[in-house]
């Protein structure tokens, strides 16, 4: 037989609070995707699953009545999530924001199916988790070494040699993957485009204090 109606209205409840506890730690850093979304997701996930209970209950009960595969409404959940999930992945030049948004939302899907199901302690504890990523993880994550991927952009006269804007880079540890070169015969200027890596992000300011200070440099800057 399937679940009382009580028994439902019970896990949506229940979808929505989790749904709203991701949702406000992605809501308070700004995210695309915050409050509201989440809780969204999260009970609509529970009410395809119990709908597809629902319908699998009937099969089983009712020989006559047509026999429903529940991992179908699940699968289908999953694929419609992605689609979201996708909308707020952003790329800016090396940058890619929204990722973790993303993973969240489809978390919280995969949390809503689960609960949808009567799996409630399963529910409970994945809601934990990935609090724990979100709110632990980010302090500990924060104090990790990370590369940073930028293009730097240096327009120059004809007295600046490039072994001297290398010398510069190098002495700060910075990794160039990358390098193009526009010349202008009109203002007689060179452009460098390198596309560099490095780790220490506090170095940026003094780099460009560095290129700047070379003789015959009149353009110097940085972009993500």
């Amino acid at each position: 037989m399937g679940i009382s109606q009580y028994e439902m209205v019970l896990r949506l409840l229940l979808g929505a609070v989790i749904g709203g506890i991701i949702g406000y730690e992605r809501q308070v850093h700004g995210r695309p995707a915050g409050f509201r979304t989440h809780i969204l997701v999260c009970v609509a996930c529970v009410l395809l699953m119990n709908a597809s209970g629902y319908y699998h209950s009937l099969g089983v009960s009712e020989p006559a009545y047509l026999r429903a595969d529940p991992g179908r409404i699940a699968a289908g959940a999953i694929t419609g999530v992605g689609f979201i999930g996708a909308g707020v992945v952003l790329r800016t030049g090396f940058s890619i924001q929204g990722l973790t948004t993303a993973a969240t939302i489809w978390m919280v899907s995969a949390i809503g199916l689960a609960v949808g199901e009567g799996l409630y302690l399963a529910g409970i504890v994945t809601t934990g988790i990935t609090m724990f990523a979100l709110v632990v993880l980010r302090r500990i994550e924060s104090r990790m070494p990370k590369l940073y991927s930028r293009v730097l952009t240096i327009v120059t006269g004809d007295n600046v040699e490039e072994d001297d804007i290398i010398a510069v880079l190098t002495k700060h540890d910075v990794h160039i993957s990358n390098v193009d070169y526009e010349q202008c015969s009109i203002s007689e200027t060179t452009t460098y485009n390198y596309a560099v890596s490095f780790y220490n992000k506090k170095l940026i300011k003094s780099i460009l204090g560095e290129l700047s200070s070379l003789a015959d440099v009149k353009r110097v800057c940085v972009k993500s």
